[in-house]
């Protein structure tokens, strides 16, 4: 398992949005707004509309990702982190991120099948 370096893992902890392009195998790169949360050197997101997110789906189609935090372009690979481990320690970020945000409820307890783990290529 390979993980962010240091500074972008503090980008990523400390942005409050991040863009997530995904491309369906055969379509067009398709771009959008997520929430990152980062835990020790993990760093994952969690699809706030569910399974039928369009990103989502692409994303489990074709992991090979790229996100963009603070003006930089990271390549990374999604991969389902579906463990209650993974999203313990992602619900957890969430609400500590995000305390006064009203969808961080919905957030930490729905779609918890939807945690992704980001892993650097």
């Amino acid at each position: 398992m390979m993980s962010f370096g240091s500074e972008d893992l503090r980008r990523l902890a400390s942005a409050a949005e991040i863009e997530i392009e995904t491309q369906a195998p055969d379509g067009p790169v398709h771009r959008t707004t997520v929430w990152v949360v980062v835990d020790g050197a993990d760093a994952f997101i969690r699809s706030y509309r569910g399974p039928d997110a369009r990103w989502y789906r692409e994303a489990l189609a074709n992991p090979g990702v790229a996100i963009d935090v603070d003006g930089r372009r990271l390549t990374a690979t999604a991969i389902p982190a579906t463990d209650p481990d993974s999203i313990e320690r992602t619900s957890s970020g969430f609400r500590a991120k995000y305390p006064g945000d009203p969808s961080t409820t919905a957030m930490v307890e729905m779609h918890h099948d939807t945690t992704l783990r980001l892993e650097p290529t």
